[in-house]
């Protein structure tokens, strides 16, 4: 039966891709996606396949069970896109001001709702119980995946799989990893207050840009003196906002960043470390400051019996033809709740457009669009050795 779904999936192709390039058009930032999850609801109505809508949000969840007993597994796919201007030249760009699918989202949302329609068709055969976990708000912490946990909705649930095309693996390639997969995520805001003055009379003032300046040069002390050198941690400054005009001493600076860890005691570290550092730095400048740190997404950390499971379904499926366990990536996802409370796994789906060099969340990023089928493939395969090997 499984060479079958491959096949039908084959065959919906081109409906996978029209889906992907509408959607793409369309792009809806997270926790505004209305129109998005109404377009995802309308799909499965058409279908005839049960759905709701507004779990944990905009979440939209359908369910179809198959006349066989078996396993109730989710199936993830999100669909929020970014504060991002498309640069790109091509007939299905963004058609909403400053907004885009840069991050393959369109591609994830395609991918669940032609698998949904393939696998009605098999309804009769079907072992089990397929959860299509459409979810908001993947991009901006707190994101939708906790909400969605904590409505219940999931509660039945056995496992979670799910797949993000990776714009920057090749096409043709599966990566997973049997332990921790992605970065925990966080973000801070610091604000350094001084006392402004003249550009010509320094000596009068406390200058919020020279001591924010140095705090960027402390801060990365924490991670090459404050760490232990074999655990992995980035403390990146992403914005640094102060002044008003060239002859002017600022007032205050402003900076921003994200912390990326792999363990949760580390997390812990960086921030009592980055509170002495802040203090120490603007006390010996006689400065005062605010610092907000706000903890994002945990670190994605995938069950080594289901990682092996989504390896096997990889070898099933044609187009796949290296399968590779990979160290843990850097970026972040909010699929760690999922595993945090559930059995289940996380993969990439080699995505690379031949020619396009750009990553996710960048203005020309893009996918190959063949890799869409390819993911839905390895979810059903996936789900299918769930199964049988649980």
């Amino acid at each position: 039966m499984l060479r079958d779904i491959h096949n039908l999936i084959d065959n919906l192709y081109p409906e996978m891709v029209e889906i992907r390039r509408y959607l793409h058009q369309y792009p809806e930032l997270s926790f505004q996606e209305t129109k998005t999850a109404q377009y995802i609801a309308g799909y499965y109505k058409k279908l005839g396949i049960p759905f709701e809508m507004n779990v944990g949000g905009n979440g939209v969840i359908a369910t179809l069970k198959g006349k066989k007993p078996g396993k109730t597994i989710a199936l993830r796919a999100d669909f929020d896109a970014l504060p991002i201007q498309e640069e790109n030249n091509i007939s299905y760009k963004s058609k909403v001001d400053g907004v885009m699918h840069a991050c393959g989202h369109d591609g994830h949302t395609a991918s669940m709702l032609v698998l949904a329609k393939a696998m009605k068709s098999f309804q009769q055969n079907l072992p089990g119980t397929i959860v299509f976990l459409h979810q908001h708000a993947e991009e901006y912490a707190p994101g939708g995946a906790k909400p969605i946990l904590e409505s219940g909705k999931l509660d039945d649930v056995e496992a979670v799989l799910g797949s993000h095309l990776w714009a920057t693996t090749p096409f043709g390639v599966l990566q997973t990893s049997k332990n921790v997969f992605m970065a925990g995520n966080d973000r801070f805001e610091i604000t350094v207050q001084g006392q402004g003055g003249h550009g010509g009379y320094p000596q009068q003032t406390k200058d919020a840009i020279v001591i924010a300046s140095q705090l960027v040069s402390n801060l990365q002390q924490i991670s090459s003196r404050r760490i232990d050198p074999l655990d992995t941690v980035v403390l990146t400054i992403g914005i640094f906002e102060s002044g008003s005009a060239f002859n002017i001493i600022a007032d205050s600076a402003k900076l921003v960043g994200t912390v990326r860890y792999l363990n949760e005691s580390v997390r812990e570290t960086v921030m009592e470390e980055m509170e002495k550092i802040i203090k120490g730095t603007c006390v010996s400048y006689d400065a005062s400051y605010k610092f907000d740190y706000v903890k994002g997404y945990p670190p994605l950390i995938n069950h080594a019996e289901d990682a092996e499971l989504v390896m096997q379904a990889g070898s099933c499926v044609d187009e796949i033809n290296t399968i590779e366990e990979i160290k843990p990536v850097m970026a972040s996802e909010d699929f760690a709740y999922y595993t945090m409370k559930k059995p289940g796994t996380y993969f990439f789906t080699g995505a690379n457009k031949e020619g396009n060099p750009y990553p996710h969340h960048h203005p020309k990023f893009d996918i190959d669009e063949r890799a869409i089928p390819i993911a839905a493939k390895v979810l059903i395969s996936a789900y299918f050795k769930y199964q049988e090997n649980n």
